[in-house]
């Protein structure tokens, strides 16, 4: 139970949270105990991401009166699933990424998520040509990579990009086809950030739980309705200014209208943060400003493609192709394994996810299928649907995920959660830097800041 605050007289919210049934450290029930009844509430929380949705149901578990303002016409944020092909396909967040112990597996399990592991070795690499790489020749290079990255770890001084530390300590990497593939195909990837723009000290010092990556059969966006359930969330509300004071509040204006409350968590992501998306007064201090600007947002672009029939192993779960330019459909996930549906998603990672998202559906779906024929032949056939994703060109993300940029520490990531004039909060992957990039350092961050008002603010 937490201690009552004796420097000022004893209030509705006091009682409140003082009497709820949940804690911090119990899990999240999806039934809040209060609901904002107006425009002048304890806390507004800008976005209803997963962050969002995450604090939000914490702190009205509390007894807080929360108002959740939403930019999109969904919540969610990316994490968004589309069921138009048949089967569900992630439009922003795919995985559960180690799900033994990761704070998200409880969630999606409560919400009757049914969870499919999608096997890293069940793996065809092709060249260029068709051919297909050995399973022992791919399997060494990897062992090999690890190894460099290993060196990189330790033998290197300061910063610089990841490119840059190759090249000094095994500049034949790069130059290799298949070793080349894996750095785009595993580090870009996961990192969601080129490798000439990757922090070589940091790029890989984030923390993992453990266990074999998983997929949600059946839609991995159904966690979010628990945490949504009776909240006060305002769909079509971008907000455009936060005006705050020391201790004193705040006002939020989305849609010409003006909200108030005692404080505001933002998790808006970094990369509307680093558009200048929202304007805040008084301006985010100083080093706020510097570690958003020095922080990487990266990009994964997928393009979902269904075809009537396969023309492919239908028990391999992924396609690998080598070849420049580099970043370009390097891998592909075979739905047959888990779906019915004839699907093959392709991916574009580093700087070539930026140059497939400029391009129109029926561009990067040439672009894709000039990719396949080189791994499957000329007479593979055009696909009947395709769904692509632009979260570069979306306006209420700018981006995939954050990532470690060549000059920004784990420290930018981590200040930017600290709260701002005992007032405003920054909440979101991107101020988490052990799991920065991912659902469950969303989920955290989000948990974190309704601590943060309820333990030390409030």
């Amino acid at each position: 139970m937490p201690k009552p605050v004796q420097s000022r007289p004893f209030d509705r919210r006091q009682f409140l949270r003082l009497t709820a049934a949940s804690a911090l450290a119990a899990p999240l029930t999806g039934t809040g105990v209060a609901r904002a009844a107006s425009d002048d509430v304890d806390v507004i929380v800008i976005g209803a991401g997963v962050a969002g949705l995450a604090a939000a149901r914490q702190l009205a578990d509390l007894g807080y009166e929360v108002l959740v303002l939403e930019a999109s016409d969904r919540i969610g944020g990316r994490l968004q699933t589309d069921w138009s092909l048949g089967a569900p396909f992630e439009l922003g967040a795919g995985w559960i990424h180690r799900p033994d112990g990761n704070p998200v597996t409880p969630l999606v399990a409560a919400a009757g998520g049914e969870i499919f592991v999608t096997e890293d070795d069940s793996l065809m690499v092709l060249s260029a040509d068709g051919k297909r790489y050995r399973d022992a020749e791919i399997f060494g290079k990897e062992a090999q990579l690890d190894a460099l990255y290993a060196r990189i770890d330790t033998t290197l001084d300061g910063d610089q990009p990841l490119a840059a530390a190759i090249a000094r300590l095994a500049p034949e990497t790069l130059t290799d086809p298949a070793t080349r593939w894996m750095v785009s195909s595993y580090t870009e990837f996961d990192a969601g950030g080129p490798v000439d723009a990757l922090s070589a000290a940091y790029f890989d010092e984030d923390e993992t739980y453990d266990g074999a990556d998983v997929i949600v059969l059946n839609g991995y966006d159904r966690m979010l309705g628990p945490l949504a359930a009776g909240l006060d969330i305002r769909l079509g509300h971008p907000v455009v200014s936060v005006d705050y004071e020391e201790d004193d509040g705040a006002t939020v204006t989305a849609n010409g209208r003006h909200f108030e409350s005692d404080f505001v968590v933002c998790t808006c992501p970094l990369g509307v943060l680093q558009a200048g998306g929202i304007s805040f007064d008084p301006p985010l201090p100083p080093q706020y400003r510097a570690a958003i600007s020095r922080i990487g947002m990266g990009n994964v672009t997928k393009l979902a493609l269904k075809f009537t029939g396969p023309f492919w192993p239908v028990d391999t779960q992924y396609f690998g192709l080598t070849g420049d330019p580099m970043g370009r459909w390097v891998s592909f996930l075979n739905y047959r394994t888990f779906s019915v549906q004839n699907i093959l998603v392709g991916f574009s990672v580093g700087n070539y996810a930026a140059k497939a998202e400029a391009m129109s559906d029926a561009e990067m779906t040439a672009d894709a299928m000039q990719a396949l024929r080189a791994m499957f032949g000329a007479a593979t056939p055009e696909p009947e649907t395709v769904l692509a994703t632009r979260w570069s060109r979306h306006d209420w993300s700018k981006g995939a995920y954050s990532y470690a940029k060549t000059g920004s520490t784990p420290a930018d990531f981590d200040s930017l959660a600290e709260p701002v004039a005992g007032t405003l909060l920054l909440a979101g992957e991107h101020t988490l830097f052990d799991y920065h990039a991912t659902v469950h350092g969303a989920y955290l961050s989000g948990l974190a800041a309704a601590r943060r008002i309820e333990d030390d603010l409030a």
